[in-house]
């Protein structure tokens, strides 16, 4: 069991560092307090601007990614609350 612990333990540690990275490359998505005290909208006359397809295929990656994240993490936390053999 030891052994699948460091390997998920290290899998967290490398994917943190995968998240931090794409979550850094991500422009935002709003204009922050300035837009919100002006009232201004990054709506456009024909609607919501989509985006680049980098901006959604770094949101669904990360997306993905958070989901493994979370997995991982309670798979390692059932695993170390097992009673050695």
């Amino acid at each position: 069991m030891e052994v699948a612990q460091w390997i998920i333990g290290s899998a967290l540690i490398l994917l943190s560092v995968v998240m931090t990275v794409l979550i850094l490359m991500q422009t935002g998505k709003d204009e922050g307090l300035s837009g919100a005290i002006s009232g201004g909208s990054s709506d456009t006359f024909f609607g919501r601007s989509g985006g680049s397809k980098k901006e959604k295929w770094l949101s669904r990656v990360t997306i993905i990614l958070s989901i493994v994240f979370v997995v991982l993490a309670v798979a390692l936390v059932i695993l170390a609350s097992m009673p050695a053999a």
